[in-house]
């Protein structure tokens, strides 16, 4: 088996908001067996404090992750999917990823 191929590579999405749950279930993936990339960062700074330029720069880095993962893990915790999140989703989608969710 080549190294490429060994583990399932999977990128987390959602609203940073829901920290406990990204952390959660990157401990349960990675248990299982996974690669797992979560968004950049958690603080408290929110997201209308991030200047346009760094926030596209996250953006496009989130993107790249996806870019590299064989599927990405939506964190819709309470049924909640932002603006970033659906627009992740549909960048996915476009790449062919699996999409997998937190709740159906």
């Amino acid at each position: 088996m080549s190294m490429k191929h060994k583990y399932n590579i999977i990128t987390l999405c959602g609203s940073i908001k829901f920290k406990d749950e990204f952390i959660k279930v990157q401990e349960k993936l990675t248990l299982d067996g996974n690669i797992v990339f979560t968004p950049n960062f958690f603080t408290s700074i929110k997201k209308e404090q991030i200047d346009e330029k760094t926030k596209q720069m996250l953006d496009e880095m989130h993107k790249q992750k996806i870019d590299m993962s064989d599927e990405i893990y939506v964190i819709n915790f309470e049924g909640y999917i932002g603006e970033s999140t659906k627009s992740e989703i549909e960048y996915a989608k476009t790449k062919g990823k699996k999409i997998s969710y937190l709740e159906s």
